[in-house]
């Protein structure tokens, strides 16, 4: 919209606007004024404080402002002058359209007495829009057959002014054939209508171009122009004709919907109207109709349905070409559908098994079927293939049948089924395939005996387990199916220290876990050996067998036994003998103990348990010995007794006690002087009985001192003794072992020269054992001696004094016999 700038020089403008006249009325409280549109912001409208009487500088003091309701605010007051100024421009025909009158309301508050004045601006029109038509070209078609006085309405243009700033008239260009006729509506709107005033001539001019103006009645006069083009329509004395007698397309199978395949086209020698050609299908029964659209403007002729080569080869269509009037003429359309390769291979299945068995001889027909493809040419030519490394190949036939046959023999336990995939594919460009699933199942055949993971097992089994506990179980494993791969075990038959295999160890027969049938003994054997047996319940039955190694560990269930001292037969206590001249660590006796467990469990420790006069002796933690711990006294008591413990290292530990008696003394006659001084006032029973071990040690001395004269006797009778050693010889041999004490850790004590006396306080009896020469290579078992049976010495000294020594031993056993009688 033009401004006012634009239309009158702006000094004109605001001369003109201070000789208007402020209409103003307050007699109401209402003020009136009068503006014209499209204002500068902050031009004057009237001067408030002068139209209210009061003085500019009152108005801010009064409080003075504009009240609206919700609208813009179109208007402000300037403080320092008073006057009623514009906020923004204004534009007529925005805020009042076509409005006769454009009024704008808004109050005055004056805050200091409350009291409101009505405010009434209206806003005047100026001539600020133009006409406009709708279009700036307007095409007309008449026919040079139309006679003159034919009328034809034209585009009425639009001023956005009201009143003498409005549209006004319609004026023509001067031409030879058309005039204008305006007329009045019955809204009050003017309505111009082009007049034919002269026959038109095509061949003359095909086309008249007019000019149409439209004025205001403003100052300055605006104005709006609209160019008409009228169009001479000739005559139909013409029938279109298409440019070929014939139309021949080819077209892909595979051409979408939508597509356009070909344009028709036909001519009309008329103009306008008269050659304006329309083009349609000739209606005819089929289906060729629904395939094909004939676009009636264009021509073109567009795919509607899908087309395919396999129902349909060659498409023929009557094809209309008809003008405006309604002459037509008519032309064949032929479409030849090209195959292309949309068909994949069919697969038609004739017969199959879907199980064979494992041992199925090469060539064992699996399946038979056809394969067959729609398509033309070689699209339709078919190969057919087979993954590889699969036990099977195809076979061709006649006719596009195939045989799927097997290649090699069948393995079950590699693959108990075959998911086939018969793939056919054609020979088209790009070539189309189709996948065909034949699942095999693989039956079992008994052709796998039982398998055990491990080639031998071993187990490791505490002795003295319960009876009846699981003490190993074992595994096969039969790739076989069904009852082919069912096992059951069982032992193989053998005996074991004298007995059956089957009174140890017993087995599952189903899930294969051995039990032990009885407890196991360490010390009576440490392993066992067994066969295990695998059986599965094929026709006919397959097995295999695995050893089974069970080994015993030991466990800690033997209390350590006491070797020596040995305790005497008849209840007497030995006597071992400890010189007063002993130095610190002389060795007086030695604790002799075994323990029939092994490893940990039979290593021995030995301690000092109880002492009658502690600090006077010490046991050697690993080797048992009894050694003196300081010099010997002689406050120290004549007999010392002590207890010594042994420990084996099991868990947990057992142990065993001993009670050694010492006596302190130098000789044998000073054992029996020393013992003679001993006293128990409260029991003369003892002081008899200690006098007569005296005499009996001073005895047994004598017949000892005879015996080594024997002995030198006895040297001069050598075919003697040796008649006596083949008896003595003879006897040893019903003498248990565990009368002699063999070990080699006591072997060195045994072999020096030691006494032992055994003497009891509380009882008659007594136990002397002499002493004995270096030579000497074992202890004289008392039960030996009962026996009248001795133990040979080492032969290097049999050799020299063979005879000698046993006479001697023979002797020693029948003295102390008669002595302890």
């Amino acid at each position: 919209m033009a401004t006012l700038q634009t239309l009158l020089p702006r000094r004109r403008v605001f001369l003109l606007w201070l000789l208007l006249p402020s209409l103003w009325e307050a007699g109401a409280g209402q003020i009136r004024y009068s503006v014209p549109e499209e204002l500068d912001k902050g031009s004057i409208v009237g001067n408030i404080a002068k139209d209210l009487g009061w003085e500019p500088l009152a108005l801010a003091e009064r409080g003075v402002r504009i009240v609206s309701r919700g609208r813009t605010q179109l208007f402000s007051l300037n403080p320092r002058s008073g006057s009623l100024v514009t906020a923004d421009r204004i534009d007529r025909e925005e805020l009042c359209a076509q409005s006769a009158r454009c009024l704008v309301n808004f109050n005055l508050l004056l805050e200091d007495k409350l009291t409101i004045y009505s405010v009434e601006v209206e806003i005047t029109d100026i001539n600020d829009n133009a006409p406009r038509f709708g279009v700036d070209e307007l095409e007309l078609k008449i026919s040079e057959t139309t006679t003159p006085g034919f009328r034809i309405p034209l585009k009425s243009a639009h001023d956005a002014d009201i009143g003498e700033n409005s549209l006004q008239k319609y004026e023509l260009n001067s031409n030879d054939h058309f005039s204008l006729d305006v007329r009045n509506g019955a809204d009050g709107n003017k309505y111009s209508e082009l007049v034919l005033e002269h026959a038109l001539d095509r061949e003359e001019a095909a086309v008249h171009h007019l000019l149409l103006v439209a004025v205001d009645g403003g100052d300055p006069v605006r104005s709006g122009t609209c160019r008409i083009r009228v169009k001479v329509l000739d005559g139909n004395d013409n029938a279109p004709i298409f440019t070929q007698p014939e139309y021949r397309v080819s077209v892909p199978e595979n051409m979408p919907v939508g597509t356009r395949i070909l344009t028709v086209s036909a001519t009309d020698a008329d103009e306008g109207y008269n050659a304006q050609v329309a083009y349609f299908l000739e209606k005819n029964p089929g289906e060729t109709s629904e395939v094909f659209e004939l676009q009636s403007p264009s021509g073109d002729i567009i795919i509607i349905k899908s087309l395919d080569y396999e129902d349909t080869k060659i498409h023929e269509i009557d094809i209309e070409a008809q003008d405006g009037p309604g002459l037509l003429t008519r032309t064949k359309m032929v479409v030849m559908v090209l195959d292309v390769n949309d068909n994949a291979p069919e697969f038609y299945m004739t017969s199959a098994t879907s199980s064979v068995p494992e041992d199925s001889p090469p060539g064992t027909v699996i399946a038979l079927f056809n394969v067959h493809d729609r398509d033309f040419g070689k699209n339709a030519f078919v190969t057919c293939s087979l993954p590889e490394k699969l036990p099977f190949k195809l076979e061709r036939s006649v006719d596009n049948y195939y045989r799927l046959v097997t290649t090699t023999g069948l393995d079950r336990e590699q693959f108990s089924f075959y998911n086939i995939t018969i793939t056919a594919e054609d020979g088209g460009n790009p070539s189309l395939s189709t996948d065909a699933h034949v699942l095999l199942q693989v039956a079992d055949i008994n052709d796998n005996p039982p398998a055990f993971p491990h080639a031998f097992y071993s187990a490791f089994i505490p002795e003295n387990n319960p009876r009846g506990a699981s003490i190993f179980s074992v595994l096969a494993h039969d790739p076989d199916s069904d009852n082919n791969a069912h096992v059951t075990y069982s032992l193989a038959e053998d005996t074991f220290q004298g007995g059956p295999l089957s009174s140890y160890v017993s087995i599952n027969s189903d899930t294969g876990v051995l039990y032990a049938l009885r407890s196991f003994d360490y010390e009576q054997f440490q392993d066992l050996q067994l066969q295990v047996i695998a059986l599965d319940s094929g026709k006919p039955p397959l097995s295999s067998s695995v050893s089974l190694s069970l080994f015993l560990v030991d466990q800690n269930d033997n209390a350590p036994e006491i070797l020596y001292p040995t305790l005497p037969t008849d209840g007497s206590t030995g006597v071992d003998l400890a010189p007063h001249s002993a130095e610190p660590g002389y060795l007086v006796t030695k604790v002799v103990a075994v323990d029939r467990d092994s490893g940990q469990n039979a290593w021995l420790s030995y301690r000092l348990l109880k002492a009658s006069e502690p600090g006077l002796f010490s046991v050697g933690l690993h080797t048992g010995e009894v050694r003196t711990a300081r010099t010997l006294v002689d406050k120290d008591a004549l007999k010392q007794s002590l207890i010594v413990a042994v420990q084996d290292h099991g868990q947990p530990p057992l142990s065993a006690t001993v009670t050694l008696t010492i006596a302190v003394a130098d000789s044998i006659p000073n054992v029996l002087a020393d013992l003679g001084s001993i006293r128990t006032p409260t029991d003369p029973d003892d002081s008899d009985l200690t006098l007569h071990l005296v005499v009996a040690v001073a005895a047994v001395s004598c017949v000892f001192l005879a015996f080594i004269i024997v002995l030198l006797v006895l040297r001069l009778r050598r075919w003697y003794t040796l008649h006596l050693l083949q008896a003595s010889g003879g006897g040893l041999a019903g003498v248990p072992t565990s009368h002699f004490v063999g070990i080699d850790g006591v072997h060195a004590f045994l072999q020096s020269y030691s006494h032992e006396v055994s003497l009891t306080a509380d009882s008659r009896k007594s136990h002397i054992i002499f002493p004995q020469p270096n030579y000497a290579d074992t202890l004289i078992s008392q039960e030996g001696c009962e026996q009248k049976d001795f133990l040979p010495a080492p032969q290097s000294l049999l050799n020299d004094k063979g005879e000698d020594i046993a006479q001697a031993n023979h002797l020693i056993c029948l003295d102390q016999q008669f002595f302890l009688s």
